[in-house]
């Protein structure tokens, strides 16, 4: 394809450049998360106690904040929609960039459907019904709400997620006077290699509980997927992503300590409302109700603004030809319709199986594979391409990624660990988008590389300012 074919051809393919600002971007990143603070995590207490699953809480946020400053630094010097995708590419080529793209497309497509279904639940438990009408009703709304542009879907986002987080600092000053410490060991030790009063299942139960401690954490990766509709990549994306990890590392300590700390870890381990229950155990009905309800946004939260991280990765790899190459076309407001409607459809039927809790732990082997990739890259570009400008540089530099990339395959056998049906499907979804590449997308690359692109797109974005 001729270089003028290129500009032609990408000029139709552009998102809408200054639309979010920092905060916006530290926002996108907590309602990525959100949720996992109000359900999921905790059935890692069931497996390894609640001192187990505080030591796997802590590897995970180590793994999470070493992966997120090497994020922060390949974002601004490379900010493209494809986030870690376009990183992976820029660092290893076409295979390694594609194979990248593939693992975060697993998570971000299977998520949304897994959510969908606890949202249909939470809606049982208020309203009295459930079922496919319901999912169906929430794809239709939420992809309606970001068809009407990406400045107005992230400050509805903004306002979905603070309802979220008020509910999760509302409970945490309602329980703190009434925690007792007591009750964070109130699991009978097992006879488990290395069993303890703080380790009740021993180590292996540490490795099971990995995959629930990232719930705390999963997919705060997707800030950099807005870098082209930042109004500052360099400094907003890094700051954005930085931001957003802080914050959840307090959400998640204030979970963590305080809510086992009121009902007790073994009860803690089973239940499918923490907060609520929480909050019901130390006589606090109505504030109970309350979280309940708010609960709610907090999937919401999650749900939205994974479905805006999937159509920015379904475009960036459209547009560079990866995936068919009209789901990167754009519409008057810069937003790549075909990407939000088609994935969602997807994910709709999906969601009809019902199986949400498999769902999300192949999403989370989706998750790990593309985290190991991506701290790789940054490796691999502080190696090769050290003369590549860096306006942020990751404190620590291949030994902060290295941290992430060896807790990344832990992480990874730790899913294997608890469900191994759920690591061998997500292995064959691999295997399936390698087959799609091999055979057919690998002849119809536009560029090789991620930097070749954002040049093609800088120039057909001159082209199109001259010709107003």
């Amino acid at each position: 394809m001729s270089d003028h074919m290129n500009q032609e051809y990408l000029a139709q393919r552009q998102l809408k450049r200054g639309s979010a600002g920092w905060l916006l971007l530290a926002g996108l990143g907590v309602s990525y998360v959100i949720s996992g603070d109000f359900a999921g995590w905790n059935f890692g207490i069931a497996e390894a106690g609640w001192g187990g699953f505080l030591v796997a809480a802590v590897l995970m946020g180590l793994m999470y904040f070493t992966l997120v400053l090497s994020l922060a630094e390949m974002s601004a010097a490379i900010p493209a929609a494809g986030g870690g995708y376009s990183f992976a590419r820029q660092a290893m080529g076409p295979v390694g960039g594609y194979m990248t793209g593939l693992a975060v497309l697993i998570e971000y497509a299977i998520a949304p459907a897994a959510i969908v279904i606890f949202i249909g639940s939470a809606v049982e438990s208020l309203l009295g019904f459930n079922g496919p009408v319901v999912y169906a009703i929430f794809y239709a709304v939420f992809i309606g709400i970001h068809l009407a542009g990406v400045g107005e879907a992230l400050k509805v986002m903004m306002v979905i997620s603070g309802l979220a987080v008020l509910a999760i600092l509302g409970t945490a000053a309602a329980l703190i006077g009434q925690f007792d410490a007591s009750l964070l060991f109130n699991i009978t030790p097992t006879d488990a290699a290395g069993a303890s009063e703080f380790l009740p299942m021993g180590w292996y139960g540490v490795w099971a509980a990995l995959p629930f401690a990232m719930w705390l954490f999963l997919a705060v990766e997707g800030v950099p997927l807005a870098a082209e509709e930042a109004k500052n990549p360099a400094k907003d994306v890094p700051k954005g992503i930085i931001g957003a990890m802080v914050f959840l590392l307090f959400t998640a300590a204030l979970v963590v300590f305080i809510l086992a700390g009121i009902t007790g870890s073994e009860a803690l381990g089973s239940s499918a409302v923490p907060l609520v229950d929480a909050l019901n155990a130390a006589g606090k009905p109505q504030l109970a109700t309350a979280v309940n309800v708010l609960a709610l946004a907090g999937l919401i939260a999650s749900f939205f603004s994974i479905i805006y991280g999937y159509s920015r990765l379904v475009f960036a790899l459209s547009r560079a030809g990866y995936l068919p190459q009209s789901l990167s076309l754009t519409n008057s407001r810069k937003v790549p319709a075909r990407a939000l409607i088609i994935p969602g459809t997807f994910g709709f039927l999906a969601s009809l199986s019902g199986e949400g809790d498999l769902m999300l732990t192949m999403a989370v082997v989706g998750a790990t594979v593309s985290y190991a990739l991506m701290a790789l890259s940054h490796i691999l570009l502080r190696v090769r391409q050290p003369e590549l400008v860096r306006p942020y540089k990751t404190p620590g530099g291949v030994f902060t990624s290295g941290i992430a990339l060896v807790l990344s395959l832990i992480a990874l056998t730790g899913v294997y660990a608890f469900d191994p049906r759920a690591f061998f499907y997500t292995l064959g979804l691999f295997a399936i988008g390698a087959a799609w590449f091999f055979l057919h997308s690998r002849h119809k690359l536009i560029a090789k590389t991620a930097e070749e692109e954002f040049n093609l797109l800088a120039a057909a974005e001159a082209d199109l300012e001259m010709a107003k």
